[in-house]
């Protein structure tokens, strides 16, 4: 796998040129879960899109566990670039990167979890978080998880809004009309839907605030200590 992700296959000196490469496969097991989903893609439907034998695709990648995180790694590709900013701003633009990413290829909320080995371009969002704290001092550690908790946030919304379909504003808008009715058996929720309003994004707006808000507080407590001694 490692050999996989990172480019690392030995090169053939012999025997005549591939008839395709492990990128074009990878491209064309993309263009299925992009349209299908994840469970659509197989090493024979992949070689069937090329089109070339299923044999040729094994030339290249041993099974579709291997080349599902080939394509997830080259589908999320490399962070956006951005003007330096302040680490409160820099960890909320990459936040709604990171969800870009997910709405562009849904099928990666499936692929992208559990215990495995990342690739280049994964590894190169979670270095480009935790560069916005590198100067905070936070902790190695403290850095870390706090990618994770971002990234958990972003995932956890990503999941109910994209995979669904559904918006903030059309779950708002059932609830309503369901509350039209049922307003006197729920009385807080109708209250507090009626004030509700917000952005479409909403949710993943006032839960990464938050989250900033904390490391804020604890990176400025940090700060306090240092000085104090």
């Amino acid at each position: 796998m490692t050999e996989l992700l990172w480019g690392r296959q030995q090169q053939r000196s012999r025997g005549p040129k591939p008839a395709i490469t492990l990128t074009e496969i990878a491209e064309a097991g993309i263009r299925i879960a992009d349209i299908e989903g994840l469970d659509a893609v197989s090493m024979q439907r992949v070689a069937d899109d090329l089109p070339v034998t299923k044999m040729a695709l094994y030339r290249h990648v041993p099974g579709k566990t291997e080349l599902v995180a080939v394509m997830s790694d080259l589908a999320i590709g490399p962070p956006p670039e951005h003007p330096a900013q302040p680490w409160r701003q820099a960890l909320k633009t990459w936040a709604f990167d990171l969800y870009a990413a997910f709405a562009k290829h849904p099928w990666l909320l499936q692929s992208t979890i559990g215990r495995r080995l990342l690739g280049p371009n994964e590894l190169t969002w979670m270095d480009r978080g935790i560069r916005a704290l590198t100067d905070s001092g936070l902790s190695g550690g403290e850095q870390f998880d706090s990618i994770l908790v971002l990234t958990s946030h972003v995932r956890n919304i990503a999941q109910q809004t994209i995979t669904t379909g559904l918006t903030e504003e059309h779950i708002n808008r059932a609830l309503a009309d369901i509350l039209t009715t049922e307003a006197a058996r729920f009385p807080s929720l109708t209250a507090a839907l009626t004030t509700a309003g917000g952005s479409e994004n909403q949710g993943l707006e006032f839960g990464l605030d938050r989250i900033l808000d904390g490391l804020e507080a604890l990176i400025n407590a940090r700060k306090d200590c240092a000085s104090a001694g």
